[in-house]
Formats: structure tokens, sequence, C-alpha cells
């Protein structure tokens, strides 16, 4: 499953860095998420149907982060902070950050002191060993992922980076 789909990966952001493709169509795999094909490359089928946890090493939570999903969740014990990649942005890729209380079956869990973030496997391949942190300014407030050993370059603003090949 990880060759396949770490190939597919390294296709599209081949394709996307040399322009290869048009910008609407960098990330055809993400687009067919909840498709056939991109469940052909899921493990989720062959194995169980419950989600899984994930560990630290996958997707670490700042403790900034885990007080602001405390805060935000205080009377949703369902909720969870949904963290994705998607096609697009001024780098190539951006960060998503959802509030949901719907849990798929490709959906993986990163859970911390009870605060919940989950994130689909094709994005997970995207934020290994980055961190999801909580960042406060005088002009915003909002979730960011930092550190993430993935990204080649980024934006100047943090939501959106360039896959490393």
């Amino acid at each position: 499953m990880a060759t396949s789909s770490m190939s597919l990966f390294k296709l599209a952001a081949f394709a996307s860095r040399f322009r290869l493709l048009p910008a609407t169509n960098r990330c055809v795999y993400l687009t067919f998420k909840h498709s056939q094909i991109s469940r052909r490359f899921s493990s989720v089928g062959e194995e169980s149907k419950s989600p899984k946890y994930e560990s630290a090493q996958d997707l670490q939570l700042s403790d900034k982060c885990v007080k602001q999903l405390h805060k935000i969740f205080a009377d949703d014990k369902d909720g969870f902070l949904r963290v994705s990649v998607e096609g697009g942005g001024c780098s190539g890729f951006k960060y998503t950050f959802d509030v949901d209380s719907d849990i798929t079956e490709d959906d993986r869990i990163i859970e911390r002191d009870g605060a919940k973030v989950v994130i689909d496997e094709v994005s997970l391949e995207y934020l290994k060993g980055s961190t999801v942190d909580y960042h406060e300014e005088l002009i915003r407030s909002a979730f960011r992922v930092s550190l993430n050993p993935n990204a080649e370059k980024g934006c100047s603003c943090g939501s959106s980076f360039t896959f490393k090949l």
C-alpha cells in the first residue's frame, strides 16, 4: 500500500513542480479520495473497518493546540479537529482545518490528553513528523502545521507548502 500510494504522491508532486498538470488538476488523487480509485491503494478494506489510532511520531499536537481543542469541544465530546491536505494555495498544497464529528474508515486518530485530531491516510503521508499548533497574533488566531519535514518550502502565511520529492 505505502509503495503504490507514495509513488502516486511523488508522481503528482513531480508533475506539479514542473507544471505538467494544470493548476486545477495537480492533485487528481485527492479529488478521488472517496471513490474506488483511492480505495484501491488503501489497506483499510483489507484489515478492519474501524479508524486507527496513530503514534505520536506520525503527527504531534502542541500544548497550545490541546488547550484550544479542550476549549472548543468542552460541550461536544464527540467533536474533533479534522486536518487535511488539498491541492491549491500559493505553494501547491494547502493545509485545511475543520471541526467535525464523523469518522470515516480511512481516518486516523491522533489523541493527546483527551483532545482529538483526525486525519485521512492520504493527508497523513504529507504530514508525518509534523506538529499541529495553535497560533495567536493580533490580527488572527488559527491552527497551523509547523515543523513539517516533508515540506520543501512554504508561503509566508504558513497555510501552503511544496512537497519534498
